[in-house]
């Protein structure tokens, strides 16, 4: 019997899944109209959540929002944060960085510099917008109590506020999937070249842009068995998820933390136990 939660999950992410699911992004449609053994591998994408409410992004999709996670952990902000956040990309640019938009409006939430967001190249660098919107975001008042439409609003001064309402219950699901609630939630897919090799310099230069001085004391995450940066224990899964999504990126072939291991070559299977690993995100 499907429950009540079931349901209103199902509903909800028809709307934003729609648009992606067309475009190729949906593992469990390429499922049911191609037999796997018979095929090659699906095309790059990521999956938050899994059955009949998976929310299916594409890989940039997918990198921008557990971004978007990850700047709010820098901060300290809580996961209402991060719905606010979500709901207003999804609404303003599809979760897309974009260099173009209404009048002047350029990037993931489509910030104007002639209205003192930034400038044009700095709005389109999502770690610094998703750090102007949450400067804006922590100013009013009593913002995790509102409306996330309302909050979103107030940030963004659109011409329509009400539009980001109908991403409020997806981008509340997808604010706890990134950040490991449920743990291993996101999975990514990709077909890695022969011979790969993580990058683990540029891996922790882009990890402490995103998430700020590393902690003294917490996760630590290695690259090919370079130590490359530390996390708080309770950004762990906000940490493993920004690397699964950014790991195309980055030549990233395999993540274990906590218990299980994620490879880019079967990500669609999603994480799977891995015993042996526990304490540190090992990436390579």
């Amino acid at each position: 019997m499907v429950n009540n939660a079931t349901r209103a999950r199902r509903a909800a992410v028809v709307l934003f899944v729609a648009a992606i699911v067309v475009a190729g992004g949906g593992y469990a449609i390429y499922r049911a109209v191609v037999h796997v053994t018979a095929s090659p591998p699906p095309p790059p994408g990521c999956q938050a959540g899994a059955g009949a409410g998976a929310i299916s992004l594409d890989t940039d999709q997918a990198g921008i929002a557990s971004t978007i996670a990850s700047v709010a952990a820098r901060h300290k902000l809580p996961r209402q944060a991060i719905t606010i956040a979500l709901a207003a990309a999804m609404q303003e640019s599809d979760l897309e960085d974009l260099n173009y938009g209404d009048r002047d409006s350029v990037g993931v939430f489509q910030q104007r510099p002639s209205q003192g967001w930034g400038t044009a190249a700095n709005l389109e660098n999502p770690v610094y917008a998703t750090t102007k919107f949450y400067a804006a975001l922590v100013d009013i008042p009593r913002y995790t109590k509102i409306p996330v439409d309302v909050a979103a609003q107030d940030v963004q001064h659109s011409a329509d506020g009400s539009a980001y309402a109908q991403y409020s219950y997806v981008a509340g699901l997808l604010s706890g999937d990134l950040t490991g609630q449920p743990a291993h939630a996101v999975t990514c897919w990709y077909t890695p070249a022969a011979n790969e090799r993580a990058d683990a310099q540029q891996t922790g230069h882009d990890l402490k842009q995103t998430f700020g001085t590393a902690s003294e004391r917490g996760v630590g995450i290695k690259v090919r068995n370079d130590s490359v940066f530390r996390v708080p224990d309770d950004e762990g899964w906000t940490a493993a998820t920004w690397l699964v999504t950014h790991a195309a990126q980055y030549q990233i072939t395999q993540v274990r933390y906590a218990g299980y291991i994620w490879k880019a070559a079967d990500g669609s299977i999603g994480w799977r136990r891995d015993p042996g690993t526990q304490g540190s995100i090992v990436a390579g």
